[in-house]
């Protein structure tokens, strides 16, 4: 018999850093993000080695925005890893910024190692940081592998919160990293344990009073966010509109939602197009579904005629948050849409006048091209009629991301597939987020051509991550909208008849700079120059780098409306 008890499994001891790489890989990541430090190094290798591709990024936000831009474009979790100290400092931009898109994101932080009780240590460490106390302000659940033992729990744990939605971080001290953990042969990971959301079925009381206001509307509008798109409403919804008269809008983040409808107005509020406004101003009724309502979704409370607004969403905290719900229905947006045309019969608005033959003609014939005069120069062009080339010169099959400016005025001429293929960057209401962001959605999505759109105030910020592209062979198609200005700002002055100067740069070319690290590139000072790239933007068969430069006299119409409401607010 030998020496080992019949039954016992025999034990192995293993660097913690090395049974957390594999715990990883046991939860099907199959690449992780992240910025290597002295205290992450080891661990970032082990990740690496154990088969989960370690993406490298320039700075600590791109690379939490890569992994943020992973989860949302494959819905999985997403893992960046940097260091301690002035890394965690760092990247504080980005994971604010990623703790509020919602998104499946676990960072994973290094940690300075756990006191071992000795009086006399070597010192002072100069990366001393209260990483649990400034995270635990910025609102980031947080997590700490205090001991060897508890590591491969207190990932689990984080991991699970994450899935959840929204950031979650894990603090790794060195020494725990780097200590040994006895593992049995065949010892399983533990498994992060999400908590699972159950559709909330509205209550029939609020169906039923719902119902009967839209009874006695005539002009009915039905706006849907992109909750309302997550839920799987949209076919209920088209079958609502349908079965009451009313016409389909939709929030800016649920763009291109109801494309195609003959009944579709595009997006409500500060991104709108003329037609949209001319028939929104007439509704009689407003059903809104999985949407918050927010500043830009109402045009700084502009947006809506003042009628009753019946307000749907699976989260009470959310009806009336920033605008005032005339009624509120509690529950998943496609269960109330079911609901609804369950209560409302066929024909129960007759003859409604928002589906006349007249308004599908007028809607069919409205053509968002000649909704502005262009203002191109003989050596600019106008961001609108930029919009409208590109919507055709690159594929269809596109997933367009936005860093943040005066330039999101180009947002309506650019079409998408869907939401899922639009995306924000500005839930921090900031610059600099669009091009790490960019980088992971390419990497999840390498079957489709990822757009980035990005002013040259947020491209200064994070131009180091042109080597990142070409480094880790990530498809993008950079275009940069280039006012040579801080435009928001540039507005904001002008708007106050206060000097403009320090907003304004000179006009720096770009291009080579991007063909120096391995970009085809153009410069794009006339729509003629555009064009001619049309077989390059149909296909691209690498990366390419537009430095198109705008015409810096033209304002996002959210520009007049934030300085006509910060007027109202004195």
């Amino acid at each position: 018999m030998s020496s080992r008890a019949k039954g016992e499994r025999a034990a192995h001891r293993i660097p913690t850093y090395q049974v957390l790489a594999e715990d990883i890989k046991a939860m099907g990541v199959e690449q992780v993000f992240g910025l290597m430090s002295d205290d992450t190094a080891v661990f970032a290798t082990a990740l690496d080695s154990a088969g989960v591709r370690f993406y490298g990024a320039r700075h600590e936000n791109n690379a939490i925005a890569m992994a943020e831009g992973y989860a949302y474009a494959t819905g999985k979790l997403s893992i960046a890893v940097v260091g301690r100290g002035p890394a965690t400092a760092n990247s504080l931009h980005a994971a604010t910024y990623a703790n509020r898109t919602g998104s499946k994101v676990l960072l994973i932080y290094g940690e300075a190692a756990v006191p071992t009780g000795a009086v006399n240590t070597m010192g002072p460490d100069y990366k001393s940081f209260n990483a649990t106390g400034v995270l635990g302000a910025a609102g980031i659940r947080t997590f700490m592998a205090s001991s060897p033992d508890t590591a491969r729990g207190a990932l689990a744990d984080a991991a699970g919160a994450a899935l959840q939605g929204g950031l979650a971080a894990l603090l790794l001290p060195t020494n725990v990293q780097l200590a040994e953990l006895e593992l049995a042969d065949g010892e399983t990971a533990p498994t992060p344990r999400p908590a699972k959301a159950t559709p909330v079925a509205p209550r029939p009381q609020a169906i039923e009073a719902a119902a009967n206001l839209l009874r006695h509307s005539r002009k009915p509008l039905i706006i849907a966010g992109q909750g309302a798109y997550h839920a799987g409403a949209k076919p209920a919804i088209e079958q609502l509109a349908e079965r009451i008269g009313a016409l389909l809008v939709t929030t800016a983040r649920a763009k291109d939602m109801f494309r195609g409808h003959p009944c579709n107005l595009g997006i409500i509020g500060s991104f709108s197009h003329s037609a949209a406004r001319r028939m929104i101003d007439q509704a009689d009724c407003v059903l809104v579904f999985g949407a918050s309502l927010n500043i830009l979704t109402m045009s700084f409370g502009n947006a809506l005629p003042k009628v009753p607004l019946i307000h749907v969403d699976a989260l009470r905290g959310n009806i009336g948050r920033w605008q005032a719900a005339d009624l509120a229905i509690v529950g998943d947006a496609r269960l109330a849409a079911e609901a609804l045309v369950a209560a409302l019969p066929a024909g129960a608005n007759a003859e409604p006048p928002f589906r006349s033959e007249a308004t599908r003609q007028f809607l069919a014939d409205f053509d968002i091209a000649k909704d502005f005069q262009p203002a191109n120069t003989p050596r600019t062009v106008d961001p609108r009629s930029l919009g409208v080339a590109l919507d055709k010169l690159l594929p269809p099959n596109r997933n367009l991301v936005y860093d943040a400016g005066n330039f999101l005025g180009i947002v309506p001429y650019l079409s998408v597939s869907g939401p899922t293929h639009f995306k924000f960057t500005s839930d921090f209401a900031s610059i600099g987020m669009g091009f790490g962001t960019a980088l992971g959605v390419a990497k999840g999505r390498p079957d489709e051509t990822t757009v980035l759109l990005i002013g040259d105030g947020g491209f200064l910020m994070t131009m180091g991550e042109l080597e990142t592209v070409v480094r880790e062979d990530l498809p993008l198609v950079i275009v940069l909208m280039n006012d040579c200005a801080y435009g928001a700002e540039l507005h904001f002055l002008k708007m106050r008849n206060l000097p403009v100067a320090k907003s304004v740069f000179p006009d720096v070319d770009f291009a080579p700079i991007a063909e120096a690290f391995g970009f085809r590139a153009a410069t794009i000072r006339t729509l003629d120059e555009l064009q001619k790239l049309a077989p390059l933007l149909a296909k691209p068969d690498g990366p390419v780098f537009l430095d198109c430069k705008l015409n810096a006299a033209v304002a996002a119409p959210f520009m007049s409306e934030v300085h006509e409401y910060e007027t109202r607010q004195h």
